[in-house]
């Protein structure tokens, strides 16, 4: 058993995560893989919220752009965020994990309504906690809905778990002289616009004095490093060496 450095975290990883090489929609593939990391953590003790975002179904931004309704479309991205939240739901209770989804728009017959002090008492005896639908209202991404689900559920830790190894000061993908950042303190990640989470994100986190690892997610293995302490990714605090 390792020594644990965070005992209750809140893991917020985006929908293409699960649609591997697809682009769209949900691999079978990826889902097991993403699945088994969060198993292997969750084996080790740690307590685990996890909140998924549904850009591989439906981005609400992208079509309020386009020019339909943003609240409309803004909920119909919070449906798509349950979809993926029922996959990885159905995958780990495959796998024998205990589970308990909340959605924060209701929907009674798949989802407990979001209560707070229902999801702690969950975490606190070995449920792996999903939460599902963002914050409930438009005009909130769901990077802003897992800060806060991590601040009310008194997390130690929010992990933005990514397809990169952490935060760069452009974007890797695009530049390959991007310079990847060790540490950063909450006010240089927001001065900065890092595109990483949104201010509102940040600024929940920063307020709330809780810190942010972002790591490359499909590297597996990182997640169990991340908490034990190893220095993996990019952590975001109020201070640097935090980690």
């Amino acid at each position: 058993m390792i020594d644990l450095k965070y005992k209750r975290v809140l893991l917020k990883f985006s929908g293409e995560a699960l649609s591997g090489n697809k682009g769209f929609g949900i691999d079978q593939d990826t889902l097991n893989a993403v699945t088994e990391e969060i198993i292997s953590v969750k084996k080790l003790g740690v307590q685990i919220g996890i909140v998924i975002g549904g850009g591989n179904i439906f981005r609400g931004l992208s079509a309020s752009e386009q020019g339909m309704d943003r609240v409309r479309a803004d909920y119909m991205g919070m449906l798509a965020t349950v979809i993926n939240a029922l996959a990885v739901q159905d995958a780990l209770i495959g796998k024998g994990m205990k589970t308990k989804l909340f959605s924060a728009v209701q929907m009674n017959d798949i989802a407990e309504p979001m209560v707070i002090r229902n999801a702690i008492d969950y975490l606190e005896n070995e449920n792996i906690v999903i939460f599902s639908a963002g914050t409930g209202r438009p005009f909130f991404s769901t990077d802003s809905g897992a800060a806060l689900r991590a601040v009310e559920i008194k997390a130690d830790l929010l992990i933005k778990a990514t397809k990169v190894e952490g935060v760069y000061d452009k974007d890797p993908v695009k530049f390959e002289d991007a310079i990847k950042f060790d540490e950063l303190d909450f006010k240089t990640a927001i001065d900065k616009e890092l595109k990483v989470m949104d201010i509102t994100a940040f600024t929940l986190c920063k307020d709330n004095n809780l810190p942010i690892i972002v790591c490359n997610m499909t590297k597996s293995g990182n997640l169990k490093k991340i908490l034990s302490g190893e220095k993996i990714g990019t952590i975001v605090s109020w201070r640097k060496n935090d980690q």
